[in-house]
């Protein structure tokens, strides 16, 4: 891939340029504005299907630990 020779040196200044305290938060203001926030109602189902993915997630991997763990009793007990 060939890189644009231009881009660099811009990309560089940008880097080095110091904004004060002041300003710096002023752009954090600007940019906190700009988000779209969920609302209460999208937080809450977010929540709940976390939750339930969560619960899901633990019993199928519970039961391929008691599965797994089933085969390698058993494979011991041959080998034994």
């Amino acid at each position: 891939m060939v890189s644009d020779a231009k881009s660099a040196p811009s990309a560089k200044a940008e880097k080095s340029q110091r904004v004060s305290v002041g300003e710096f938060v002023r752009q954090v203001r600007a940019e906190t504005a700009k988000i779209k926030w969920p609302t209460r109602r999208e937080t809450i189902t977010t929540t709940i299907l976390v939750l339930i993915m969560t619960a899901l997630l633990s019993i199928f991997f519970l039961g391929v630990d008691q599965l797994l763990g089933a085969i390698v009793k058993f494979l011991l007990g041959l080998a034994g």
